[in-house]
């Protein structure tokens, strides 16, 4: 069983912090919207990675309900200390098909990468009873050093997913080169929009289009995402 992290009591100078970084980027995150012209609702996932339960508490105080982590050990020490925080969990790093049993506890999966985690997630969901929520990880970019099925790749997948009737899949998600120009943002994150329509057109829901971080999170917006994720703009720079 994972130990929990201690909690503390939520320092109020934190709270308030939290709190008005997160009402600047709620209007940052409208005035892109507006810009875009897609029409979406958008979602902030606060992205608590090496932060602590506080980073969470504090994010549900300020009203955000969507909490995102990397590794599944470090989101299950927060959440086994955090159960009477009500939060939507995103497993948004990348899955090894071993973890996938941890996997299914999160209310999105964010990198489905391939068949064989597809097929472990499944296999999961259905000897627990439960169906998984995921997206599909596009890497549109190109880049070597990033997880995710490339455009070609992408339809052969969605039609297989239709056969993992354990696994719903809701959608695609991306990540942009570190520090690109933004003409280089907008190819990317326009590339991942027509992958999202591909899944749709697959036959899946594709309602979900998480892209973006605090570096590019507006031009993402601009471009279509439905969900942005978020971390040092939130909460300064990672703790480790």
């Amino acid at each position: 069983m994972t130990a929990p992290v201690p909690t503390l009591p939520l320092s109020p100078a934190y709270a308030a912090g939290v709190a008005a970084r997160v009402h600047e980027v709620r209007d940052r995150i409208a005035a892109a919207t507006a810009r875009g012209g897609h029409g979406q609702s958008v979602t902030l996932v606060a992205v608590t990675k090496t932060h602590g339960p506080d980073a969470v508490q504090a994010a549900f105080a300020a009203g955000v309900h969507d909490v995102g982590e990397n590794r599944v050990q470090e989101a299950e020490q927060k959440r086994a200390g955090l159960l009477d925080v009500p939060v939507r969990w995103h497993l948004i790093g990348h899955v090894q098909r071993n973890k996938a049993r941890s996997a299914i506890s999160f209310d999105l999966v964010h990198g489905v990468d391939s068949q064989r985690l597809a097929e472990a997630l499944h296999e999961a969901a259905r000897a627990d009873g439960r169906q998984c929520d995921v997206l599909v990880q596009v890497n549109v970019s190109g880049e070597a050093s990033k997880y995710g099925l490339s455009a070609t790749e992408l339809p052969a997948l969605v039609d297989r997913l239709h056969a993992l009737s354990s696994l719903r899949v809701r959608g695609v998600m991306t990540m942009a080169p570190f520090d690109a120009p933004e003409g280089t943002l907008r190819e990317v994150f326009s590339r991942a929009r027509a992958c999202a329509d591909v899944v749709r057109a697959a036959g899946h829901d594709a309602s979900v289009l998480s892209m973006g971080m605090s570096g590019d999170f507006e031009v993402a917006i601009e471009e279509g995402a439905t969900h942005v994720r978020l971390g040092t703009i939130l909460f300064g720079a990672r703790a480790g």
